[in-house]
Protein backbone atom coordinates (compact mmCIF):
# COMPACT_ATOMS: atom_id res chain seq x y z
CA UNK A 1 0.00 0.00 0.00
CA UNK A 2 1.21 3.33 -1.16
CA UNK A 3 1.49 6.43 1.49
CA UNK A 4 -0.87 8.98 1.16
CA UNK A 5 0.62 11.95 -1.69
CA UNK A 6 1.71 15.10 0.84
CA UNK A 7 0.28 18.71 0.62
CA UNK A 8 2.44 20.67 -1.18
CA UNK A 9 3.07 23.45 0.78
CA UNK A 10 2.43 23.94 4.76
CA UNK A 11 -1.12 24.30 5.44
CA UNK A 12 -2.55 23.62 1.95
CA UNK A 13 -5.06 21.09 1.35
CA UNK A 14 -4.95 17.39 1.02
CA UNK A 15 -4.52 16.36 -2.01
CA UNK A 16 -7.36 14.96 -3.88
CA UNK A 17 -6.12 11.45 -4.21
CA UNK A 18 -5.94 10.85 -0.55
CA UNK A 19 -9.10 12.61 0.00
CA UNK A 20 -10.74 10.15 -2.67
CA UNK A 21 -8.55 7.21 -0.14
CA UNK A 22 -10.10 8.80 2.32
CA UNK A 23 -13.25 8.82 2.01
CA UNK A 24 -13.64 5.11 -0.21
CA UNK A 25 -11.79 3.67 3.61
CA UNK A 26 -14.71 5.11 5.27
CA UNK A 27 -17.22 3.94 2.69
CA UNK A 28 -16.05 0.31 2.82
CA UNK A 29 -15.98 0.66 6.75
CA UNK A 30 -19.70 2.07 7.01
CA UNK A 31 -20.54 -1.25 4.55
CA UNK A 32 -18.89 -3.22 6.68
CA UNK A 33 -20.87 -2.07 9.70
CA UNK A 34 -24.16 -1.81 8.19
CA UNK A 35 -23.75 -5.86 7.92
CA UNK A 36 -23.02 -6.39 11.30
CA UNK A 37 -26.55 -6.93 13.12
CA UNK A 38 -25.12 -6.74 16.61
CA UNK A 39 -23.50 -3.20 15.76
CA UNK A 40 -26.52 -1.79 14.15
CA UNK A 41 -28.82 -2.89 17.67
CA UNK A 42 -25.87 -1.21 19.49
CA UNK A 43 -26.17 1.62 17.79
CA UNK A 44 -29.93 2.04 17.76
CA UNK A 45 -30.37 1.51 21.02
CA UNK A 46 -27.35 4.12 22.70
CA UNK A 47 -29.44 6.34 19.76
CA UNK A 48 -32.61 5.88 21.76
CA UNK A 49 -30.85 6.36 24.84
CA UNK A 50 -29.96 10.02 23.69
CA UNK A 51 -33.64 10.67 22.68
CA UNK A 52 -34.91 9.18 25.79
CA UNK A 53 -32.00 11.81 27.80
CA UNK A 54 -33.13 14.94 25.12
CA UNK A 55 -36.96 13.80 25.45
CA UNK A 56 -37.26 13.16 29.33
CA UNK A 57 -39.73 16.17 29.55
CA UNK A 58 -41.57 14.81 27.15
CA UNK A 59 -41.84 10.83 28.02
CA UNK A 60 -42.30 11.80 31.81
CA UNK A 61 -43.36 13.88 34.67
CA UNK A 62 -40.27 14.60 36.99
CA UNK A 63 -40.40 12.70 40.12
CA UNK A 64 -42.23 13.86 42.83
CA UNK A 65 -41.42 13.95 46.78
CA UNK A 66 -43.84 11.80 47.61
CA UNK A 67 -46.94 9.95 46.79
CA UNK A 68 -49.90 7.62 48.34
CA UNK A 69 -48.83 4.42 46.52
CA UNK A 70 -46.16 3.16 48.40
CA UNK A 71 -43.91 0.19 47.24
CA UNK A 72 -46.57 -0.95 44.24
CA UNK A 73 -44.99 -3.37 42.21
CA UNK A 74 -45.42 -2.20 38.12
CA UNK A 75 -48.83 -2.17 36.92
CA UNK A 76 -50.90 -0.13 34.59
CA UNK A 77 -50.64 2.96 37.00
CA UNK A 78 -47.04 3.03 37.24
CA UNK A 79 -45.04 0.63 34.74
CA UNK A 80 -41.94 0.26 36.62
CA UNK A 81 -43.91 0.33 39.99
CA UNK A 82 -42.83 3.10 42.78
CA UNK A 83 -40.28 3.08 45.83
CA UNK A 84 -40.41 3.75 49.86
CA UNK A 85 -41.64 7.32 49.40
CA UNK A 86 -44.25 5.71 46.44
CA UNK A 87 -42.58 7.80 43.76
CA UNK A 88 -42.77 6.10 40.25
CA UNK A 89 -40.02 4.30 39.12
CA UNK A 90 -40.80 5.00 35.52
CA UNK A 91 -39.95 8.31 36.14
CA UNK A 92 -37.17 8.29 37.84
CA UNK A 93 -35.76 5.64 35.45
CA UNK A 94 -36.09 8.21 32.75
CA UNK A 95 -34.93 11.20 34.25
CA UNK A 96 -32.04 9.15 35.58
CA UNK A 97 -31.16 8.51 31.45
CA UNK A 98 -30.78 12.63 31.31
CA UNK A 99 -28.53 12.51 34.07
CA UNK A 100 -26.56 9.06 33.02
CA UNK A 101 -25.73 10.05 29.64
CA UNK A 102 -24.50 13.61 30.56
CA UNK A 103 -22.12 12.14 32.72
CA UNK A 104 -20.91 9.43 30.11
CA UNK A 105 -20.62 12.03 27.81
CA UNK A 106 -18.75 14.78 29.66
CA UNK A 107 -16.69 12.75 31.48
CA UNK A 108 -15.67 10.70 28.11
CA UNK A 109 -15.02 13.88 26.04
CA UNK A 110 -12.52 15.04 28.96
CA UNK A 111 -10.80 12.24 28.83
CA UNK A 112 -10.72 11.85 25.37
CA UNK A 113 -9.28 15.01 24.45
CA UNK A 114 -7.00 15.47 27.31
CA UNK A 115 -5.97 11.78 26.84
CA UNK A 116 -5.25 11.97 23.20
CA UNK A 117 -3.09 15.04 23.14
CA UNK A 118 -1.01 13.61 26.17
CA UNK A 119 -0.72 10.52 23.97
CA UNK A 120 0.60 12.24 20.41
CA UNK A 121 2.20 14.62 21.95
CA UNK A 122 4.54 11.78 23.78
CA UNK A 123 4.56 10.31 20.26
CA UNK A 124 5.75 12.59 18.16
CA UNK A 125 8.44 14.29 20.70
CA UNK A 126 10.39 11.39 22.22
CA UNK A 127 12.01 12.69 25.13
CA UNK A 128 8.61 13.09 26.15
CA UNK A 129 7.33 10.00 25.79
CA UNK A 130 9.23 8.42 28.53
CA UNK A 131 8.15 10.76 31.30
CA UNK A 132 4.82 10.05 29.98
CA UNK A 133 4.70 6.31 30.02
CA UNK A 134 5.70 6.39 33.45
CA UNK A 135 2.64 8.67 34.77
CA UNK A 136 0.14 6.96 32.48
CA UNK A 137 1.37 3.61 34.34
CA UNK A 138 1.83 4.85 37.72
CA UNK A 139 -1.82 6.23 37.33
CA UNK A 140 -3.07 2.83 35.80
CA UNK A 141 -1.60 1.04 38.69
CA UNK A 142 -3.62 3.03 41.17
CA UNK A 143 -6.37 1.57 42.93
CA UNK A 144 -9.29 3.27 41.15
CA UNK A 145 -12.14 3.00 43.06
CA UNK A 146 -11.19 3.60 46.60
CA UNK A 147 -9.54 7.19 45.18
CA UNK A 148 -12.56 8.06 43.15
CA UNK A 149 -14.62 7.61 46.72
CA UNK A 150 -12.21 9.48 48.22
CA UNK A 151 -11.93 12.38 45.90
CA UNK A 152 -15.89 12.78 45.67
CA UNK A 153 -16.03 12.29 49.47
CA UNK A 154 -13.48 15.32 50.55
CA UNK A 155 -14.90 17.59 47.56
CA UNK A 156 -18.70 17.49 48.31
CA UNK A 157 -21.25 15.07 45.77
CA UNK A 158 -22.27 17.25 42.45
CA UNK A 159 -22.57 16.01 38.98
CA UNK A 160 -19.48 18.74 37.89
CA UNK A 161 -17.36 16.48 40.81
CA UNK A 162 -18.46 13.42 39.65
CA UNK A 163 -17.70 14.66 35.81
CA UNK A 164 -14.13 15.38 36.63
CA UNK A 165 -13.38 12.46 38.91
CA UNK A 166 -14.40 10.02 36.29
CA UNK A 167 -12.55 11.92 33.68
CA UNK A 168 -9.25 12.18 35.86
CA UNK A 169 -9.27 8.24 36.26
CA UNK A 170 -10.57 7.40 32.54
CA UNK A 171 -7.56 9.52 30.66
CA UNK A 172 -4.54 7.10 31.11
CA UNK A 173 -6.15 4.39 29.54
CA UNK A 174 -7.16 6.04 26.44
CA UNK A 175 -3.44 7.95 25.93
CA UNK A 176 -2.21 4.15 26.23
CA UNK A 177 -4.49 2.50 23.28
CA UNK A 178 -4.02 6.18 21.16
CA UNK A 179 -0.06 5.97 21.77
CA UNK A 180 0.52 2.76 20.87
CA UNK A 181 -0.94 3.67 17.38
CA UNK A 182 0.44 7.49 17.15
CA UNK A 183 3.97 5.42 17.89
CA UNK A 184 3.45 3.31 14.70
CA UNK A 185 2.25 6.17 12.37
CA UNK A 186 5.59 8.37 13.59
CA UNK A 187 7.85 6.06 12.27
CA UNK A 188 6.18 5.75 8.75
CA UNK A 189 8.10 7.51 5.73
CA UNK A 190 5.47 10.03 5.05
CA UNK A 191 5.61 11.39 8.69
CA UNK A 192 9.57 11.69 8.05
CA UNK A 193 8.69 13.47 4.56
CA UNK A 194 6.69 15.65 6.24
CA UNK A 195 9.41 16.93 8.47
CA UNK A 196 11.59 17.90 5.25
CA UNK A 197 8.89 20.13 4.39
CA UNK A 198 8.33 21.98 7.51
CA UNK A 199 9.78 22.63 10.97
CA UNK A 200 6.02 22.88 12.45
CA UNK A 201 5.44 19.78 15.05
CA UNK A 202 1.68 21.62 15.05
CA UNK A 203 1.28 21.33 11.91
CA UNK A 204 2.31 17.76 11.08
CA UNK A 205 0.44 16.21 14.51
CA UNK A 206 -2.51 18.00 13.37
CA UNK A 207 -2.54 17.00 9.80
CA UNK A 208 -1.24 13.45 9.75
CA UNK A 209 -0.64 12.45 13.24
CA UNK A 210 -4.36 13.19 14.67
CA UNK A 211 -6.02 11.93 11.35
CA UNK A 212 -4.15 8.61 11.51
CA UNK A 213 -5.35 7.68 15.20
CA UNK A 214 -9.28 9.00 15.08
CA UNK A 215 -9.98 5.60 14.49
CA UNK A 216 -8.58 4.42 17.87
CA UNK A 217 -9.65 7.90 19.54
CA UNK A 218 -13.40 7.18 17.90
CA UNK A 219 -13.36 3.28 19.83
CA UNK A 220 -12.03 5.02 22.99
CA UNK A 221 -15.11 7.88 23.28
CA UNK A 222 -17.76 4.64 23.27
CA UNK A 223 -15.52 2.46 25.59
CA UNK A 224 -14.52 5.41 27.72
CA UNK A 225 -18.36 5.99 28.12
CA UNK A 226 -19.60 3.31 28.85
CA UNK A 227 -17.08 3.29 32.12
CA UNK A 228 -18.24 6.63 33.18
CA UNK A 229 -21.91 5.08 33.51
CA UNK A 230 -20.64 2.20 35.59
CA UNK A 231 -18.02 4.49 38.24
CA UNK A 232 -20.83 7.41 38.18
CA UNK A 233 -23.90 4.87 38.69
CA UNK A 234 -21.21 3.30 41.61
CA UNK A 235 -19.80 6.49 43.35
CA UNK A 236 -23.98 7.25 43.36
CA UNK A 237 -24.61 4.05 44.63
CA UNK A 238 -22.29 4.89 47.82
CA UNK A 239 -24.33 7.69 48.61
CA UNK A 240 -21.50 10.03 46.74
CA UNK A 241 -23.82 11.29 43.70
CA UNK A 242 -25.72 14.07 43.39
CA UNK A 243 -28.50 14.48 45.74
CA UNK A 244 -30.48 17.01 43.49
CA UNK A 245 -30.83 15.17 40.52
CA UNK A 246 -31.76 11.65 39.39
CA UNK A 247 -29.86 8.82 38.41
CA UNK A 248 -29.61 5.66 37.72
CA UNK A 249 -26.89 4.62 40.83
CA UNK A 250 -29.19 7.32 42.72
CA UNK A 251 -32.30 4.53 42.66
CA UNK A 252 -30.73 1.78 43.49
CA UNK A 253 -29.11 3.88 46.44
CA UNK A 254 -32.40 5.24 47.72
CA UNK A 255 -33.64 1.72 47.16
CA UNK A 256 -30.55 0.52 49.67
CA UNK A 257 -31.55 3.11 51.81
CA UNK A 258 -35.03 2.37 52.34
CA UNK A 259 -34.34 -1.60 52.82
CA UNK A 260 -36.35 -2.92 49.67
CA UNK A 261 -33.92 -4.04 47.34
CA UNK A 262 -35.11 -7.12 48.44
CA UNK A 263 -38.44 -7.08 49.07
CA UNK A 264 -39.29 -4.60 45.81
CA UNK A 265 -37.44 -5.93 42.98
CA UNK A 266 -38.40 -3.45 40.63
CA UNK A 267 -36.23 -0.86 42.38
CA UNK A 268 -33.09 -2.54 41.30
CA UNK A 269 -34.11 -4.09 38.12
CA UNK A 270 -35.09 -1.73 35.73
CA UNK A 271 -32.27 1.08 36.88
CA UNK A 272 -30.03 -2.01 36.77
CA UNK A 273 -31.17 -2.93 32.76
CA UNK A 274 -30.71 0.29 31.91
CA UNK A 275 -27.36 0.55 33.11
CA UNK A 276 -26.87 -3.21 31.36
CA UNK A 277 -28.27 -2.27 28.06
CA UNK A 278 -25.85 1.23 27.88
CA UNK A 279 -22.27 -0.53 28.65
CA UNK A 280 -23.26 -3.73 26.92
CA UNK A 281 -24.07 -1.75 23.77
CA UNK A 282 -21.27 0.78 23.93
CA UNK A 283 -19.02 -2.60 24.19
CA UNK A 284 -20.68 -4.14 21.08
CA UNK A 285 -20.55 -1.02 19.15
CA UNK A 286 -16.35 -0.78 19.72
CA UNK A 287 -16.12 -4.18 18.84
CA UNK A 288 -18.22 -4.05 15.40
CA UNK A 289 -16.49 -0.95 14.48
CA UNK A 290 -13.15 -2.87 14.89
CA UNK A 291 -14.43 -5.39 12.78
CA UNK A 292 -15.62 -3.08 9.87
CA UNK A 293 -12.25 -1.67 10.48
CA UNK A 294 -10.51 -4.75 9.56
CA UNK A 295 -8.54 -5.19 6.57
CA UNK A 296 -10.09 -8.26 5.64
CA UNK A 297 -13.43 -6.65 5.26
CA UNK A 298 -11.99 -3.68 3.04
CA UNK A 299 -10.83 -6.37 0.44
CA UNK A 300 -14.40 -7.75 0.21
Amino acid sequence: MTAPLLPTAEGAPLTEPAAVGSERASAHTWRAFRRDPLGMISLALLLLLVVVALAAPLIAPYPASYGPDVLRPPGAGHWFGTDALGRDVYSEVIWGTQQSVLVAVAASVIAIIFGTIIAVIGAYFRRLDGIISVIVDMTLSLPVLPLMILIAALVGPSTTTIILVVAAFSWPEVTRLVRSQALTVVGLPYVDAARLMTTSPFWIITRHLLPAVTPVVVVSVVVTASRAVLSAAGLAFLGLGDPTTWSWGRILYEAQQAGAMVSAWWLTLFPSIAILILVLSATLLSIAYNDARNPRHLKR
